[in-house]
């Protein structure tokens, strides 16, 4: 692929670092976001760059992206950060996956032998030595997994350092501008069309997000199969006595949540987070806040008195597999990099550098090849 002008659908993390990667090799880049760029699942998410705690042995494909893309982000985070002068917050403090009860730790050894048949680097804990790691867990806490390689940014930064960084290379950016349909004539996806204008372009990236359906003009057969999966989360500030470093995750076998503790440099803890079919609804609930808060005072008892700063809820592009959407399609000059469900923000250099390397030489990296939409349309 030869062609120059690209246009992207989205200005999530994934538009953004698609973006900033192009527009950075010297290409013609436009950017359109329906509202302000970074302000639905990137800004909700909550930075996790955890593939080992979250590896299941049926997604072992979905595992190896994931760590592929882990082990760019020391490279990632220099660039952006020189490209774009803000520190993301990038933290290497690891991950505690913790059970209390004896179903939980049931649970928990399940997932350990998962984590050893996949080869990967973690260390079961008593609750003891859970405890040497971070004092404020729960006496009751007893057994954990410490999966030391999973880390974490600053989403939130990393959207801010994105849009700097893409702007400050020559992106174009048009925010509260929708894209109503892409133009395609005999196969080929020739522009898009705004509430405003027609614009030509020469490659068309769909990085929509849970909206990449709402796109009009693809044909139904290889339209990306993406649904809303919405997740409410809250943000306490922590204070002296309870400041984590590391990032808990609980199983809790009896409840309707797991539920995860990410710590920020700024002192603020994030509590995530539900996983709900409800459309594109994105209500706060009582449930939803009572099961988060229940799962957190549990896991560390000290934050009953911590203030909550924040509530919020996010939309997560969930696809039939839960695996990420990446790459040509049936139609020429369309591109695909939506779906990344859970794993926006790990998955976001990896993509980036992917849909770059797929322009610029015209050939699919082999990276993403079991990722394209074409294991859908049979």
């Amino acid at each position: 692929m030869v062609n120059r002008n690209v246009v992207i659908i989205g200005g999530g993390v994934i538009g953004l670092g698609i973006g900033w990667q192009l527009a950075k090799a010297g290409l013609s880049v436009s950017l359109f976001e329906r509202d302000r760029v970074g302000r639905a699942a990137s800004r909700a998410a909550a930075g996790m760059l955890a593939p080992f705690s979250e590896a299941h042995t049926e997604e072992a494909e979905l595992l190896a992206l994931g760590c592929e893309s882990l082990a760019l982000y020391p490279k990632w985070v220099e660039a952006l950060q020189v490209d774009s002068e803000i520190s993301i917050g990038y933290r290497v403090d690891g991950t505690l996956i913790v059970g209390i009860e004896q179903d939980d730790t049931d649970q928990l050894q399940h997932l350990y032998k998962a984590q050893q048949l996949l080869g990967l680097d973690v260390q079961w804990l008593t609750g003891r030595k859970a405890r040497d790691i971070e004092p404020s867990l729960s006496p009751r806490v007893s057994c954990a997994i410490h999966c030391e390689t999973d880390y974490q940014v600053d989403n939130r930064l990393m959207v801010k350092a994105l849009k700097h960084a893409y702007q400050t290379c020559g992106g174009k950016l048009y925010e509260k501008c929708s894209v109503k349909s892409i133009e395609i004539e005999d196969e080929v996806a020739t522009g898009i069309h705004t509430e405003s204008e027609y614009r030509d372009a020469d490659i068309i990236i769909l990085a929509a997000g849970c909206w990449s359906t709402q796109i009009a003009g693809i044909p139904d057969n290889i339209r990306p199969p993406v649904r809303p999966v919405k997740g409410q989360m809250l943000a306490l500030q922590m204070e002296d006595g309870i400041e984590l470093n590391t990032v808990i995750r609980t199983i809790r076998a009896r409840y309707p949540t797991s539920v995860y503790l990410v710590p920020r440099v700024d002192g603020r803890l994030i509590v995530g987070a539900t996983s709900e079919e409800m459309g594109f609804d994105t209500r706060l609930t009582v449930g939803g806040m009572f099961e988060l808060l229940r799962g957190a005072w549990e896991a560390v008892p000290g934050l009953y008195e911590l203030p909550i700063v924040e509530t919020w809820t996010g939309l997560r592009p969930g696809s039939r597999d839960s695996a990420p959407i990446l790459g040509t399609t049936p139609i020429e000059h369309l591109i695909y990099a939506t779906g990344h469900y859970r794993n926006g923000i790990l998955l976001t250099p990896i993509t980036a550098y992917a849909i770059t390397e797929l322009i610029l030489t015209g050939e699919t990296p082999s990276t993403i090849k079991p990722f394209k939409v074409d294991r859908f349309l049979n």
